[in-house]
Order: C-alpha cells, then structure tokens, then sequence
C-alpha cells in the first residue's frame, strides 16, 4: 500500500464558532483560535478542519454560503485568516477547509440572478422543472428537513430543488459552468496555501434527472436512491480533482451517507483520481431510527461490530481509505449515546479514543471529544435549539402534524446535533473561558470539571490519553498500514480485532457495557498469546487476563517470528 502523510494524520474538527471568542460577542472567531493555537500544537494532531468560514446568511451555520471567496464577517477577516493559516504551518499543521459544492445560499448572487428569468445566464446554475399538470411539485422528493424538495418560483413559474433547507437551492452539476465555478473556487483557496478539503455531501451533486417519484423509499428523506451516488458523480469528482492535483498538493475528505458495497473503494481507489479518504456518518447515527433521526432505537454491540466490519471492507489491500470519525458537528456527544457520561465518563471516552485511534483509517477527532465533554442537560424548549433541522422537525411534527410537544422535545433534547456545538470548556472561570460576553450556545454546567485546564494538569485525564494514543499511532506504523481481523465476532459485549504487519501483530480488546466481560481470545487466532505485552489501557492496572471491566479497553501486542 502507499504510504501517504494523509493516511497517517491525526484531524482534528475544530468549530470555529465555539472554540474561543477573542471579542467578548458570544461567538467563536478566528482571533480566537490564534489564542489557543498553542493547545492544538500540545495535543499532538497533524491538521485542522474548519466547518465553514464563508460569508453566509447562517441559515445553517455556513453550508448556506453566500460568498465562496469571502469570510464570515463574524469570524473576522481575511488578514485574520491568512494569520491562522501562518500559525498552523509555522507548527507543521495543515489546514483543511470546508467546501460545499452541492448548494449555495438563497442569497448568494447565481441564484438571486437565477430566479429572475429562464433567459438569464445563471438561470441554468440551478436545478428547475415544471409543475405536475396538477400544479403539484415535479416529484415526491423530501428534503433532509422533512418537507418537500422543491420550492416554487412564482417569477419564473417553476419549482426549483433543495435537499436541504429551501434557503440552499441546489446547484445543477450537469452544467459545465458550474463545474468550472467550483474548480475556480478550490483553486482559490489552494492558491492561498490550504492543504485540503473536507468536501460536503459530495455524494449528491449528481442526481438522476428524471426525478422519479420514491414508493418504496426506507431512506430518511424519500427519493435518496434517486440523488445519492448518482449518474455522474464520479465523472464529476475525477474531473475536479484530478485537474486540481495537476497543479497543487492537496488532499480531499468527501462527507458521504447511503454509501454501499464497495462505494468506498469507488470513491477513493487511487487510480480513479477522485476522493482521497471517504468519511460516514453511519456510526454516530448507529442509535437513531432509519426514517427518523430524531427517533431513538437500542443499539447493541454486534450492530456496532458490523458497522465496523462494513467501513472496513474496501479499505487497506483494495487501496481505499476511510477517514474514521465518531463525534462531529453534526452529532451529539459520543461519550453520552454510545457509552457512559456518568459514573463511567472517563473509562468509557478513553474507551471510544482506543476504537478512533486504532482501526485502519485516518482518525478524526472533534473538539472537545478530548476532554471526554458531554451532552448539554437543559435543551427544554424548542427556543433552546439552534439547529435548523431540529427547528424544522418539532414544526412539521408539533405544529403541522399535532404530535405532542413533550414527545417531540424529548427527541430533540437526546439527539439534536446542539449537544456538539456548546462551547468549548478551557478552565473554571466564567463561560468555561470562552467568552468574555454571552456565550451563542450555553456551557455545560460540568465545565468546571470537565475542562482544558483540568485535563492538562490530571496525568489521568482523557486529555493526556488522547495524547498518549496518538503519540502511539505516529509511532507504530502497525496502526495506519497494518491489516485489520475482526475476533470474537459472537461476543455481546466485546469488539476485537488483531491488526497486522509483517511479523508483528496487535490484538484490541474492548467492553462497550457497563457490566464486566470474561473473553477467550482463539489460540488459532493468536498463537502466542502468552507472550503479550500491554501497550495501553484505559485502567491504570491489569484486573483479571481473562476478563475486562465495564468500558474497559486494552491494546497487546506481541511478535509472531514463525
């Protein structure tokens, strides 16, 4: 397999909006992240995401850009971003940006031009049709909002599509326009020294233009099979980036959902010339119902297993790369739906560090996921919520379908994506340090225990163990190249899987419950059991060999010379 700097590269997401405020507005800013750039460089990661920073109406936080080659007025300037970008490399961090290149703001200039006539020349940038002779919309497609995806023009009498929000129409990538509009923008951003892309629902750009109508659709929004993984996305990916690559070093994370049987090998096989790593969703929605997100369902440790199974598949002697993540913006906390934010919150966010920082892939880390941070406790009103699609479910199930207001907060409360955009928490002082105003999201009361400060000075923090594993990772090339066995695939309480590479191999152990776990590891899987070595656990000594403790993670190795 190749060997690439990306492959072994710690990311971490950084949400500039809650990271740190340097003017005391309540909101995160890039001044703010120059304040902490120190923090970044003690954690140990290789490179930065940024979620958008684009001039945006924030309808949706920055995927509804306005203006690609602009900042968010809010997060500062140009000079300011140029500052960061220098700081980041003068640390030998890389900088990766966020771009969304399936649809724009209502408000960005192509489609304020677009809606005024078929005859305009940006007409064409977007996606129209006509009405049904019923004067209903061209398709029964749902947005990821619930409602319809399309939204008429009264100007021009014609719907219009958006997956999303109807403030972010979507783009129409069979027009080569547009495809030259994007390439433009990347190359904008590359010319100013990024080393990468963390490229949004690129799984959708490319619709089926029949628009046929969805009957049997188990997808969360009706007609997916229609617009993800559609006709032409390929052709669309390698187009982009292969032209790209030509003139700069770059490297690219396609976000993508419904991905299927070797979709990760298509995206990301070198020779295709498209993604470099593919990055799913799928385990942090592991928990949420599959026409529902904001339904929850019981999750147990074989789903989890094959989960993992699946991400693995295309990945590593077939030449695809996966970027691994469990907690992001998107997402509420880990620690809190996947394992224990109570009386087992440290163990069980170490736990989940051994998991990201040990399977076969490029761990992305979001901030605040180091500290073991939690969901927040008191989203109670609808007014609490920030989030547009949270706001548009408690609507459409509260307001137009007469659901119970107290069932549907309950929903909202346990899964709205809010939980991972609270401030982040760097000491005890007021607002956890974030701001010096009013905070746009509230702290977790917890900050005074869960915090920078606090992690830097416990020696047995989850901060000081992330830092550990991934002084680990870069020192074990066996953690990014080796081949990955999943073992005790019939165990209800365990994951494990040996990782390989020439004649050294790794065995890790995981008790995803809060109930002890006797194992017997198969001497046919591992001949030389008795010559193990503990690398890293998540306990501060050895209970039982036979046996882990609730949430207990542990990572062996030893040599295999036959």
């Amino acid at each position: 397999m190749e060997r690439t700097y990306w492959k072994e590269s710690i990311i971490y997401e950084l949400y500039t909006r809650s990271f740190k405020d340097s003017n005391g507005d309540g909101i995160g800013d890039l001044r703010g992240i120059l304040e902490k750039i120190d923090y970044l460089d003690y954690l140990g990661i290789d490179a930065i995401w940024l979620p958008p920073i684009y001039a945006s109406p924030n309808i949706d936080h920055g995927y509804d850009v306005k203006n690609y080659r602009a900042i968010q007025p809010e997060y500062g300037t140009m000079e300011d971003f140029h500052s960061v970008l220098t700081a980041f490399h003068q640390r030998d961090i890389k900088l990766v940006l966020d771009f969304i290149p399936n649809h724009t703001a209502q408000a960005h200039e192509w489609f304020q031009q677009a809606k005024t006539s078929k005859d305009n020349p940006y007409h064409d940038y977007y996606i129209w049709q006509q009405a049904k002779s019923d004067g209903s919309p061209p398709s029964n497609w749902t947005s990821h909002l619930g409602h319809s995806a399309w939204t008429w023009n009264e100007q021009t009498e014609e719907y219009y599509l958006h997956l999303y929000s109807d403030k972010q129409p979507d783009l129409n990538w069979d027009n080569p326009m547009v495809r030259q509009e994007m390439k433009a923008i990347m190359r904008f951003w590359l010319e100013k020294g990024i080393d990468g892309f963390r490229i949004d629902a690129v799984n959708v750009i490319s619709k089926d233009r029949r628009f046929p109508d969805s009957d049997k659709d188990k997808l969360q929004a009706k007609g997916e099979k229609y617009f993800k993984n559609g006709p032409y996305v390929h052709d669309n990916l390698h187009e982009m980036i292969s032209e790209l690559k030509q003139d700069f070093e770059f490297f690219t994370a396609g976000e993508t959902s419904a991905v299927h049987d070797h979709d990760v090998l298509n995206y990301t096989k070198p020779d295709r010339e498209e993604l470099d790593m593919v990055l799913s969703s799928e385990a942090a929605e592991l928990a949420n119902q599959e026409k529902d997100k904001y339904k929850s369902k019981t999750w147990s440790v074989p789903d989890f297993r094959e989960v993992l199974r699946k991400w693995q598949k295309d990945v590593g002697d077939n030449e695809g790369w996966f970027g691994l993540y469990l907690s992001h913006h998107d997402a509420p906390r880990m620690v809190s739906t996947f394992a224990d934010d109570g009386k087992y919150r440290i163990p069980s966010a170490k736990l989940l560090a051994v998991l990201l920082h040990t399977l076969r892939g490029t761990p992305f880390i979001f901030q605040g996921e180091e500290l073991g941070m939690t969901n927040y406790p008191h989203f109670d009103s609808i007014d609490s919520i920030q989030e547009q699609e949270a706001r548009s479910y408690y609507n459409l199930k509260v307001t137009e379908q007469g659901a119970s207001k107290t069932v549907i907060m309950e929903r909202i409360k346990k899964n709205t994506r809010d939980h991972a955009r609270t401030p982040m928490q760097w000491d005890t002082s007021r607002h956890a340090g974030f701001t010096s105003g009013d905070p746009w999201l509230p702290v977790n009361p917890n900050y005074s225990e869960i915090n920078v400060q606090a992690g830097i000075d416990n020696p047995d923090s989850v901060l000081q163990f992330y830092r550990k594993l991934i002084q680990m990772r870069k020192e074990n090339p066996i953690m990014v190249y080796g081949e990955l066995e999943i073992i005790l695939n019939d165990h209800d309480q365990l994951i494990g899987y040996i990782r390989r590479l020439d004649k050294e191999e790794w065995v890790i152990l995981l008790n995803m419950t809060d109930k002890e776990a006797l194992y017997d590891i198969p001497r046919e899987c591992v001949e030389d059991w008795d010559k193990k070595q503990c690398v890293i656990r998540n306990y501060p000594h050895v209970d039982k060999d036979d046996r882990l403790r609730p949430f207990e993670a542990v990572v062996y190795k030893y040599r295999n010379d036959s």
